[in-house]
């Protein structure tokens, strides 16, 4: 296989990969809205009356996007919309680190138990970076749509 095929479908697999870690967070978060408005509310951020709207909003817009970069479409749009909730995700979790709060992120939902922190930081930048290198070489290897 030749190097910029090779790259092509590196790029392609973690295009997969960021979709469907989307896809599935989201997923879990809708099937328990209230666990998720605790975790939201547990980093102390938003106004209370703003963390059920946001709870309701941010998984459908993770599943959405995830989706749609599942299957190829708006490849650009989909990978800049996943990139900047994982940064504003990533923020959030730098705050509660700076706070000195020991929660769970509600990244991946309520259920995974992850704690804020370095780690989750790390995890979050290497989402970052996949969903930049999508947004930037948005091929069309392994899409359900051509």
């Amino acid at each position: 296989m030749n190097k910029k095929l090779f790259v092509e479908y590196g790029i392609a697999i973690t295009r997969l990969y960021l979709a469907l870690v989307f896809i599935f967070s989201g997923i879990d978060k809708i099937n328990d809205l209230a666990g998720f408005a605790q975790s939201i509310e547990n980093y102390r951020i938003l106004p209370i009356y703003l963390v059920n709207i946001f709870a309701i909003v941010i998984p459908w817009i993770e599943v959405v996007a995830g989706g749609l970069l599942l299957i190829g479409l708006y490849i650009r749009e989909n990978s800049l919309i996943i990139g900047t909730l994982t940064g504003i995700f990533t923020i959030a979790v730098l705050i509660a680190m700076l706070k000195g709060l020991d929660i769970d992120c509600g990244c991946m939902g309520t259920h995974d138990g992850q704690k804020v922190g370095l780690i989750k930081i790390i995890e979050n930048i290497s989402l970052i970076i996949v969903a930049y290198l999508s947004m930037i070489f948005p091929k069309q290897a392994l899409t359900f749509i051509r």
